[in-house]
């Protein structure tokens, strides 16, 4: 019998923290994170009194985590303030049974299964982290602790770490995990279309096996956040690199993870089902053999009212969602469990620097004053959600800033106005039309309606300015993504931030846009790179903040992107499914929760 714990989501500001790498790709929902000290949203009076609504969020503090065994308290919906996200989790973990088989329904298809390989969104994420393992994983106090990897230390300098791996794991075809391995996957880590660019803006120049289990990573600069990288699949999940260097798309077809289940059948854009590993390496601190179920199918529903309709009819055992309108629409439902998070993953969209007029910094300041944040949060259900967001950090987050919330600006449709009227009437302006020719801007958002409304909000401010012709343009979420990385986009809707440490996101983010798929407004800015760097050069907490701080400024200060607020996301479930909340680190530490809409469904079973 596993005791039931009340967890306090407050963690301390460490000093070196590292965090989950963040896909940070897909629609750009808009919701937002409040600060704990401004809780005043109304009760959510409109939720079902047999929902269960447990918090996920964990907002670092100055205090220190606590765990009170014993308590079997519910938070019941009706008793949750919308948008407080200073409260604490409530786990009920009941005896833990084997068995069982869960259908999980996602927002799209996992288009490859390749951590080296393919893009890895949220829907992927849940598929990857069912057959593959991290070396490294966050826990609910925003540290991050060894996975796969027993240990792992710096030098002096934080250009080498060296990692220790656990005996004795295997992959699923009965291969062990070797630090050869590890060294082994780095040349197809250089070459992977997603890896790439990880090993770039990481600055990996080479990783040696030492001995059986020792690896050494090598880094061509300092880099404290690197622990961080080894929970992204991208570097962090092995796979058998002979198998993947002789047949990549066999290995797509047949991936082979050190996971808690293994494929057994994968019908794209209709359905992939997993199945336990009985040799599975793992166990809970309590002594539990890892997994518990018995089989997981994963379906792909992008539509957010056909998915939550699913799982309401029990057609579908639970579901995911980015979405604040659907949250909304989960809360108002009885006998489900709802299990969210908010943490860093700012909704907004970027705009492409490169391409007229938005290379004109007038322009871009003149689109982001008259965006109104309030009117996007409520386009996209967020109201009592969500608060407007300034930067990629929540309020609660350490790396929260005064200067960067204050370096963003107000809804002002006046003075964007007049900056509009200042770049048309320029004669030597870049777009190449006459004076006083409206400006021509094309603003590209996923199809979901909730986007689609956030969208139309942005396009009748624009376009009320009489300076700005507006095309609306909708791609599937995969098209969405590759247009982002493929520079074919002017205002484009995006998510910003994540779990991870600052430094690994903003390193790829403000590299030079010749090198690097991930500076999406293809902004070169030697300060941001500089100030990156420093923070990256030391695990001193004030200093990091202070640079990080710097380049959120700038990023506004440039009007490069725009935030509507934190996304927040939700796993609801059917009342029999439990664990999703209460995931452990071999170590036995609580892990982070739900970010992206992660579920860790090896520590997930159906009560009888």
């Amino acid at each position: 019998m596993k005791q039931p714990r009340r967890v306090s989501t407050r963690a301390a500001a460490l000093a070196a923290v590292v965090a989950v790498v963040a896909a940070s790709c897909g629609g750009g929902d808009d919701s937002s994170e409040p600060s704990s000290t401004d809780a005043s949203a109304a009760t959510a009076g409109d939720v079902g009194s047999d929902s269960t609504v447990v918090d996920s969020t964990e907002p670092p503090t100055t205090e220190s985590p606590t765990t009170d065994a014993g308590s079997d308290d519910d938070v019941s919906a009706g008793d949750v303030a919308e948008g407080d996200v200073d409260t604490s989790i409530v786990e009920n973990v009941d005896t833990v049974t084997y068995g069982g088989d869960i259908i999980v329904a996602l927002e799209a298809e996992a288009q490859g299964l390749r951590p080296w390989e393919d893009a890895a969104p949220s829907a992927a994420l849940n598929i990857l982290h069912a057959i593959y393992d991290p070396l490294m994983a966050p826990t609910a106090d925003g540290a991050f602790e060894p996975y796969l990897a027993e240990s792992l230390e710096p030098n002096a300098d934080f250009t080498e770490w060296t990692m220790r791996l656990r005996p004795d794991v295997t992959f699923s075809d009965g291969t062990p995990l070797t630090a050869q391995t590890i060294a082994d996957m780095f040349p197809i880590q250089q070459t992977g279309a997603t890896a790439s660019a990880a090993v770039s803006s990481v600055g990996l120049i080479g990783v040696d096996a030492i001995d059986d289990l020792e690896v050494v990573y090598r880094l061509s600069a300092p880099n404290s956040a690197f622990p961080s990288v080894l929970w992204n699949p991208t570097l962090g999940m092995p796979f058998v690199p002979e198998l993947a260097a002789a047949d990549p798309a066999g290995y797509n077809a047949n991936p082979i993870g050190t996971g808690p289940f293994t494929l057994e059948s994968r019908d794209l854009d209709n359905e992939t089902i997993v199945v336990r590993r009985d040799d599975y390496w793992m166990a809970t601190d309590a002594g539990d053999q890892l997994p518990y179920l018995d089989s997981i199918s994963f379906r792909p529903i992008p539509d957010e009212s056909t998915r939550l309709d699913a799982l309401i009819s029990g057609s579908v055992t639970a579901m995911t969602t980015l979405r604040q309108g659907t949250i909304r629409d989960s809360r108002a439902q009885s006998g489900l469990t709802l299990v969210e998070f908010q943490g860093n993953n700012t909704g907004g969209g970027m705009f492409n620097t490169a391409i007229a007029p938005l290379d004109d910094v007038r322009v871009r300041r003149a689109l982001l004053s008259m965006i109104n944040q309030d009117g996007l949060i409520d386009a996209t259900g967020g109201t009592g959600i969500s608060l407007p967001a300034t930067q990629w950090f929540s309020p609660d987050d350490p790396f929260w800033t005064q200067e960067a919330a204050d370096a963003y600006p107000d809804f002002d449709f006046d003075l964007g106005v007049a900056l509009l009227e200042e770049y048309v009437n320029d004669p030597g302006r870049s777009d190449g039309k006459a004076t006083g020719e409206p400006i021509d801007v094309t603003l590209s958002c996923p199809p979901d309606p909730t986007l689609i409304a956030a969208m139309q909000v942005m396009e009748q401010v624009w376009t009320g300015s009489g300076l700005v012709n507006v095309t609306l343009n909708q791609f599937d979420q995969a098209t969405h993504i590759s247009n982002a990385i493929g520079d074919q986009h002017l205002a484009h809707c995006w998510r910003w931030g994540g779990q991870s440490d600052p430094g690994v996101m903003l390193s790829s983010f403000v590299a030079d846009p010749a090198e690097s798929v991930a500076n999406f407004p293809n902004y070169l800015s030697p300060r941001m790179q500089e100030a990156v760097a420093a923070a990256n050069a030391t695990d001193d907490f004030e200093e990091r903040r202070a640079l990080f701080s710097q380049v959120m400024q700038e990023i506004s200060n440039e009007a490069l992107l725009w935030y509507g607020g934190h996304t927040a996301v939700m796993i609801a479930t059917a009342d029999d499914v439990q664990g999703l909340n209460s995931w452990e680190l071999p170590s036995g530490s609580l892990g982070i929760g739900i970010p992206d809409a992660l579920g860790i469904w090896s520590q997930v079973f159906v009560s009888p």
